[in-house]
């Protein structure tokens, strides 16, 4: 028996996808002066793969795409860009407007995930 539904599983997963976004952007911004520093992305592709593998496939049509396994890790590295001499190829702004953005994502997750728990909880107590 499912006692909670799949969607406050979703927005835990989403979760976990802001959290680790966001340690990945802090690092970058982190060594932004470190030399030879190549800056990393959370790979969203990956981790939607690895939910659709737990969950199982929603293909409902064959024109649909697949969603096929891939050994990659979730986090990448821009190897062949660098934004100045020092080798480095992390963008402090792009960095920022990015951690905005996840920012925006993550307080709409749990402004969802919170409604969702006082839904919960008016049921649990009788609708009072």
């Amino acid at each position: 028996m499912n006692l909670f539904s799949n969607s406050i599983s979703s927005l835990e997963r989403g979760l976990d996808y802001a959290s680790l976004r966001q340690k990945t952007i802090a690092n970058n911004i982190a060594n932004v002066d470190t030399p030879n520093y190549k800056s990393k992305e959370v790979n969203f592709k990956k981790i939607m793969e690895d939910t659709q593998r737990e969950t199982g496939n929603f293909r409902t049509d064959s024109r649909h795409f697949t969603f096929s396994s891939s050994s990659s890790s979730m986090i990448t590295t821009a190897r062949n860009m660098s934004y100045n001499e020092s080798g480095n190829s992390v963008d402090l702004d792009a960095e920022m407007s990015k951690m905005a953005e996840n920012q925006l994502y993550y307080n709409a997750l749990t402004d969802r995930l919170s409604s969702k728990y006082s839904s919960l909880t008016n049921i649990i107590r009788g609708g009072r």
